[in-house]
């Protein structure tokens, strides 16, 4: 099951919560729109709606109005900064988080029906291995796996990337270090990760770069918007731009 080749999708998925994927997620789509192309994205975190809070909107409708029939994909999507669209999740709904497999592939089917100009839709996955995040990052092209500095955030990425190679056949993966204090400690991190996936897995992992630990990224949050749009010039909106820049779609 995979999205119409028409455009690009990337899935930014993490392998545990807390790394701030969701925000490197807004961020990158704010980035490539700013570049000049027409992007969505998807929160697919499904049950725990993420991205329009850290946007500050206030979605009328949402990802289950879809799912019931009562809205088409285009009728709920919203504007964000720097021209993104967004499609957002149901937030605190439980059933959400228990669609079956067709449920998700109607809904991975509808971003190809879309009218709309569309050239890269970024979808926001949970974290973890549960059935969504596998569906949905397996649908993608590209999947651009966060990780930080800690422990649990190295073993917890190897075990996504693992059983997205063994479940759904994933060969490729990109990953990208966030909240780190400079280049090479995201070096390091990759470095440790991969050394281990090359050992035991059948798979490519390639490396987009670092974020920087920055008070303007916490600023933006807190002012829920992206840092690349309301501090453009900081070190991390710096970083996010030139990945964005460098994602390349396998």
């Amino acid at each position: 099951m995979s999205v119409s080749s028409a455009f690009n999708v990337i899935a930014v998925t993490s392998g545990k919560g807390g790394v701030g994927k969701t925000n490197i997620a807004v961020n990158l789509a704010v980035s490539m729109a700013k570049q000049g192309r027409e992007v969505v994205l998807f929160d697919a975190d499904l049950g725990l709606a993420n991205v329009d809070i850290a946007l500050g909107l206030k979605p009328k409708y949402d990802i289950r109005h879809v799912i019931s029939g009562e809205r088409s994909l285009e009728e709920i999507l919203l504007d964000g900064p720097g021209g993104v669209r967004i499609v957002p999740a149901s937030s605190g709904i439980s059933g959400m988080t228990n669609l079956s497999t067709p449920e998700r592939a109607g809904l991975v089917r509808a971003f190809s029906e879309l009218t709309l100009p569309l050239d890269t839709l970024i979808v926001d996955t949970g974290a973890g291995i549960d059935s969504s995040v596998l569906t949905f990052s397996s649908a993608c092209q590209t999947i651009v796996v966060v990780i930080c500095d800690e422990p649990t955030s190295i073993t917890d990425a190897y075990a996504l990337i693992k059983v997205l190679n063994n479940k759904c056949g994933v060969k490729r993966f990109q990953l990208l270090a966030n909240m780190v204090d400079n280049e090479s400690q995201g070096r390091q991190l990759y470095s440790k990760l991969n050394k281990v996936a090359e050992r035991f897995l059948d798979v490519h992992l390639g490396y987009l770069g670092a974020i920087p630990r920055d008070g303007y990224l916490r600023k933006a949050v807190q002012q829920q918007g992206a840092v690349v749009d309301v501090y453009p010039r900081s070190p991390s909106a710096q970083a996010l731009l030139k990945i964005a820049n460098k994602i390349e779609i396998d």
